[in-house]
């Protein structure tokens, strides 16, 4: 006999958990699909920096404010800007005051998951697809073959969403950029010069076509991005599986750098994990479809350039939450609401993420960073 649920979101990352935990709060249930096959099987990723109008604002309607701040990474708002000859061009420390708290991605989903029922999120279930049924109810195939119904369909599972497919024919475009993930463990005491350069916080050292951006972690480590504009052929013809063979591919794109910030790439610990970037088209929409959805990067993808992603994950979870908490039995006025408020949303933050990749890779880097940061003073 095949499963029902009313409700069945699918992808654990930020967004479908904090839309899962609102509805718990008013006492609607979900079904959370979730392909990895425990919270512990990868990494989540580095820092996040979480807005005062957007992800805190979703937490504070999750229940869950306080909690978060008691996992701030206390100097992690501290920001530093450098040019390729590792000049510092600004420099300012974390008084505290900031409306942009960085938190560890591990520690704020697991904030999620822990304010969840046990039996929320249903884990190695890896969706395949989904058709509709009629009358907003879906069918939706896992990779075991097993497969589900449910009135409302949510999808929560980012980038190469199966669930987008449904509501609208976009796909995922490469940005210009891509990323290479390294680690300087334990930088204080193992990589002190790494330390004193980078700092604790937010660090870009930036330059034509590329550059460097580095998290202050809250175990002593530092978390690097090694950003190149380039073509996507760059990055697949490296062997990252060679670790020594990558980092010196790596060091032939940075030559001309200072040798301090060469010595990210030279020195980093464990393998080093390549990360293109990919964007919908900015201003994404579609037309109401019955009983399905989108929120966070199924729904609006872009580069990491002005920090939105994960914030605005957050905030299309509970949004959407309190709409279905606003509208008991009236699906289809609740996901007409809150589509309203996110498509303009997620098309201003896209646009402002692609302006921010082109203005940190622009040929007079870092000072098109340095004019935008003096504005915002």
């Amino acid at each position: 006999m095949t499963t029902h649920h009313p409700i069945a979101i699918v992808g654990a990352g930020l967004g479908g958990l904090a839309l899962a935990r609102v509805l718990h709060v008013h006492g609607i249930s979900a079904a959370v699909y979730e392909g990895e096959a425990s919270p512990a099987v990868r990494t989540q990723g580095g820092m996040l920096d979480i807005h005062e109008d957007s992800g805190q604002a979703a937490l504070r309607a999750a229940g869950l404010y306080d909690g978060f701040r008691a996992i701030v990474h206390h100097g992690g708002q501290a920001m530093r800007v450098l040019d390729k000859d590792a000049v510092v061009h600004l420099d300012e420390d974390d008084n505290g005051d900031g409306g942009r708290p960085e938190v560890d991605r591990g520690r704020l989903r697991d904030l999620l998951l822990n304010a969840l029922p046990r039996d929320a999120v249903r884990w190695n279930a890896r969706v395949t697809g989904a058709r509709p049924l009629g009358g907003g109810r879906h069918e939706v195939t896992l990779v075991d073959g097993s497969a589900f119904t449910t009135d409302l369909l949510v999808g929560a599972d980012g980038a190469w969403s199966r669930i987008r497919p449904l509501v609208s024919g976009a796909a995922p475009a490469y940005a210009g950029v891509s990323l290479v993930e390294a680690d300087l463990r334990d930088a204080g005491v193992r990589h002190p010069r790494h330390a004193a350069l980078l700092g604790g916080g937010f660090t870009q050292a930036l330059g034509p076509g590329k550059g460097f951006l580095s998290h202050g972690e809250p175990d002593g480590s530092l978390h690097v991005y090694i950003a190149l504009r380039t073509p996507p052929e760059t990055l697949a013809a490296i062997d990252f599986s060679d670790t020594d063979a990558a980092k010196a591919a790596l060091l032939g794109h940075f030559a001309d750098w200072d040798e301090s910030l060469r010595a990210l790439i030279a020195d980093a610990d464990g393998p080093l994990v390549p990360r293109s970037l990919y964007t919908l088209p900015a201003g994404h929409r579609w037309e109401r479809v019955p009983g399905v959805t989108l929120l966070g990067d199924a729904a609006h993808l872009m580069p990491p350039f002005a920090g939105e992603g994960a914030n605005l994950a957050l905030l299309d979870g509970a949004e959407l939450g309190q709409a279905l908490a606003a509208h008991p039995g009236d699906t289809e006025a609740a996901l007409a609401a809150y589509e309203r408020a996110m498509f303009p949303r997620g098309e201003s933050a896209a646009a402002e993420s692609l302006a921010g990749l082109d203005l940190s890779f622009r040929a007079d880097a870092p000072h098109g960073v340095l004019a935008l940061f003096a504005g915002a003073r």
